[in-house]
């Protein structure tokens, strides 16, 4: 699931520098959502 979240992350850089607006914000919060639950999953696994 990181790896998906840093795929969008990449993928919302490159739009953002290119110039692509609504790709960029779209990708950066799908990077976000998954990133908070990798930590949120992450942190269930440490605690458990």
């Amino acid at each position: 699931m990181l790896k998906y979240a840093i795929i969008f992350l990449v993928i919302s850089m490159i739009a953002g520098a290119m110039g692509f607006f609504n790709v960029s914000a779209v990708a950066r919060r799908i990077s976000f959502v998954l990133f908070g639950i990798f930590i949120a999953l992450a942190a269930l696994v440490l605690l458990a």
